[in-house]
């Protein structure tokens, strides 16, 4: 292989979260409606997370769409979206690659904050692949840390009030993410060199990457180089 070493990953991370940035720049930078960035955003995450399952990642979890989103975007962008996402749930191709990867999705966020016709057809795809164990997706639509932990307040309260002590797992249950492990790596596309509120209780330990190229350019290649990065990193946990 010319010019470039390849390096041994002798470690993977177990739970590999996914901030895909850049889908409206790089359609623009092709001058293209933005429909098509998003179209392709979504074919290449499938793609993404199979690569992600063949490098021996156990659990993927990928912010689809934030509660800042919802509220702050256009409402023709967001159906947009939503359009793609009942699409892309219906689609019998990906429930296929779904199944012969034995891979489940999960789908966490503020689920009222969606047009029943898309949360139908999410749940719907969750149902379906529920009994696929190998792999998991999670998909974190209408979501928000600070909502998050807003929702985990809210319940933790009459909790509080019977004077039970206050665990860290006591949180961690109330929360909607309460199913998701801590993050090992979290990569974030397009230059953005921040989280945005992405799992704030879940990443306190996660090692970060931010790749500079838009998230449909994202190929194979940069996801090992990414993780060949992450091998290399010494976690200690505060030790």
């Amino acid at each position: 292989m010319k010019g470039r070493t390849k390096k041994v990953i002798e470690t993977v991370p177990s739970h590999l979260a996914l901030i895909p940035d850049g889908n409206r720049r790089w359609s623009s930078s092709h001058k293209l409606q933005i429909f098509n960035g998003y179209q392709k955003g979504i074919k290449k995450f499938i793609d993404f997370s199979i690569w992600a399952k063949g490098f021996g990642v156990k659990t993927l979890t990928v912010w689809a769409l934030s509660t800042e989103n919802i509220k702050n975007r256009s409402k023709t962008e967001i159906e947009v979206l939503y359009r793609l996402y009942v699409n892309a749930a219906n689609d019998p191709e990906i429930f296929k690659t779904l199944k012969s990867n034995n891979a489940r999705i999960k789908v966490i966020g503020n689920l009222q904050m969606l047009p029943k016709r898309v949360k139908t057809a999410l749940q719907s795809l969750e149902r379906k692949t529920s009994s696929f164990k190998d792999f998991t997706i999670n998909l974190l639509i209408g979501y928000g840390g600070r909502d998050d932990m807003t929702h985990a307040f809210k319940k933790i309260y009459n909790y509080a009030l019977t004077r039970r002590p206050l665990t860290e797992s006591v949180i961690t249950q109330n929360m909607r993410t309460a199913s998701l492990p801590d993050v090992d790596f979290i990569i974030r596309t397009s230059g953005e060199m921040r989280l945005s509120g992405f799992l704030p209780w879940q990443s306190d330990y996660s090692e970060l990457y931010f790749a500079e190229k838009y998230w449909p350019d994202f190929g194979k290649k940069d996801l090992e180089e990414a993780l060949e990065v992450f091998s290399q990193r010494r976690r200690r946990f505060g030790k």
